[in-house]
């Protein structure tokens, strides 16, 4: 039952980031990026806030000035600000197929990074995720294209955020590492509009409702994720971390006329086939050898 509950609510919060996904696509063509992550950084780390002084909680604690803490929210900062800037450029569905690598690098990371034992039977699944992402971004003779290396930036830096997650030692919560990570947001979100010359667009009605819808949706994804999270196996509620893809697809195709091509579909296949089995080798791995406490 418990490994029911988590798959929904894993599902639901692939779901809800999704529908995230599309709204921020179809704000970018009248809203600059940056504006964006500002103002979702700024509405979400509200919303902590208020949570944390409704339940009697300290707002901000020491943890937040723990070194790993910061290089997580550099991660989680550089992550955010090349895949929204991705999503400008590529179709949700494109960048969706990208970003089901995640799980492929940080085992990789793990191995090389943080001193993980990876099995041959793993690096092997790496590699074939790899080959999978060669055939989504299909770079040729003219190289690959600015936004699809912008999309992989991206992918890297939400990998590089997961892995420096596993290195916290201090004991935190994961909602204070969010609030941390949202407040980074802001003056993320207002450089990269320096960066790219923008300037700070005045905000329809509609569109601010829509920047609204945003926020509410991010936060529930993130309170479904963490929630599905604590409940039964975690191989198998990890696994429906790829419907995210089956979502983006369907939304893409009738909200935004995506049609992605059958090299595309056959490369997330191969990505999401060597990282569910990357998954399951990493459960049983950690199901036999000694347990380790989780300060998160």
């Amino acid at each position: 039952m418990e490994n029911l509950r988590g798959a929904a609510l894993m599902t639901l919060s692939m779901l809800a980031f999704a529908i995230e996904d599309v709204l921020i696509k179809t704000l970018g063509a009248r809203i600059p990026a940056g504006q964006i992550i500002s103002i979702i950084g700024a509405g979400a780390a509200l919303a902590f806030a208020g949570w944390f002084i409704a339940k009697g909680q300290p707002v901000f604690v020491s943890a937040h000035l723990n070194r790993r803490v910061w290089v997580r929210g550099f991660f989680e900062v550089a992550g955010t600000m090349l895949f929204i800037s991705a999503l400008m450029r590529l179709d949700v569905t494109m960048l969706s197929a990208i970003i089901q690598a995640t799980p492929l690098v940080v085992a990789m990371g793990g191995a090389l990074f943080l001193g993980q034992v990876v099995g041959w039977m793993r690096w092997a699944a790496i590699l074939v995720g790899f080959v999978g992402v060669l055939l989504i971004i299909r770079p040729g003779l003219d190289g690959i294209s600015t936004a699809m290396l912008i999309g992989v930036g991206g992918m890297i830096g939400l990998a590089g955020r997961d892995l420096a997650t596993r290195s916290i030692k201090v004991q935190v919560s994961g909602a204070h590492l969010s609030l941390h990570a949202f407040l980074l947001l802001i003056p993320a979100g207002l450089a990269l509009c320096w960066i790219n010359g923008d300037t700070l667009t005045a905000m329809s009605l509609k569109d601010s409702a829509t920047l609204m819808g945003c926020i509410v949706v991010a936060l529930l994804a993130y309170l479904s994720i963490v929630a599905a999270t604590r409940e039964g196996d975690a191989a198998f509620i990890s696994m429906f971390r790829y419907t995210r893809m089956l979502f983006a697809l369907g939304l893409g195709m009738v909200f935004l006329h995506e049609r992605p091509d059958a090299m595309t579909l056959i490369g997330v296949s191969i990505v999401i086939g060597a990282g569910g089995f990357t998954l399951i080798r990493e459960a049983r791995r950690r199901r036999t050898s000694q347990p380790a406490s989780d300060p998160l």
